[in-house]
Parts: structure tokens; C-alpha cells; sequence
């Protein structure tokens, strides 16, 4: 099963999912809109460790909800209670299968999982 975090506004998103559709049968594939149904502290905790990034690195610095922490020091408990309440924070598309995840910037990246 491959999941990804997708958001059908993003061209990147968009993009990655085609890519994955052409790989892998439609079944195969969870599709979850985080902006709709966005993921708890523990499921991005899990996605952090599948990246195996820190939250930082997983924050879209240049949205505009994050403008007044840009010169803050956080800890990785404050960054990623930040993307539990404004999940649209989170860098897109993810994808995740098994225990291994992939940022789909470029969308091609995805096929590694393949």
C-alpha cells in the first residue's frame, strides 16, 4: 500500500500522484487530503521518522502562517504541535510505503518507492 499526503491544488501533488497511478494499480493507493483530514502529532511523528527528517525540515517556511516563527527557535514538539494546527504547513506530496517515505519535489523522486 502506498500512502500519499496530497493536496489536489498543488501541481507538484498532482503530479506525483499521476506518476505513482502509472506504477502502481489505484487500489494500491491511499489517498489522504491533509488539509481536510489532517494528521495527528503521532501520525507526523511517524512520517518524520519514515523520512527521517526533523520537523523543520518537513515546515514550508515560506507559507504565511509561519511568517511570526520564522525567527523563533522552536523544539521539534512546538514544530510539529505547529503542523498538527495548520497542516497546510506541511511540505507536499508525501509519500509513504512500508517504512520508508519520499517528499515528491521533483514528483519523480516518488518512483524510488516504486
Amino acid at each position: 500500500m502506498y500512502t500519499i499526503y496530497h493536496n489536489p491544488r498543488c501541481s507538484k501533488s498532482r503530479t506525483t500522484l499521476e506518476l505513482l497511478k502509472g506504477k502502481v494499480s489505484d487500489s494500491d493507493i491511499k489517498i489522504v487530503e491533509y488539509l481536510k483530514d489532517s494528521p495527528s502529532e503521532s501520525e507526523i511523528k511517524e512520517i518524520l521518522a519514515k523520512l527521517n527528517f526533523s520537523a523543520i525540515e518537513l515546515i514550508r517556511v515560506k507559507e504565511a502562517d509561519f511568517t511570526e516563527f520564522k525567527n523563533k527557535t522552536l523544539t521539534e514538539d512546538e514544530y510539529i504541535n505547529l503542523m498538527v494546527k495548520y497542516p497546510k504547513l506541511i511540505e507536499r506530496p508525501i509519500v509513504i510505503h512500508g517504512d520508508k517515505a519520499i517528499i515528491g519535489r521533483p514528483p519523480e523522486k516518488v518512483l524510488t518507492l516504486v
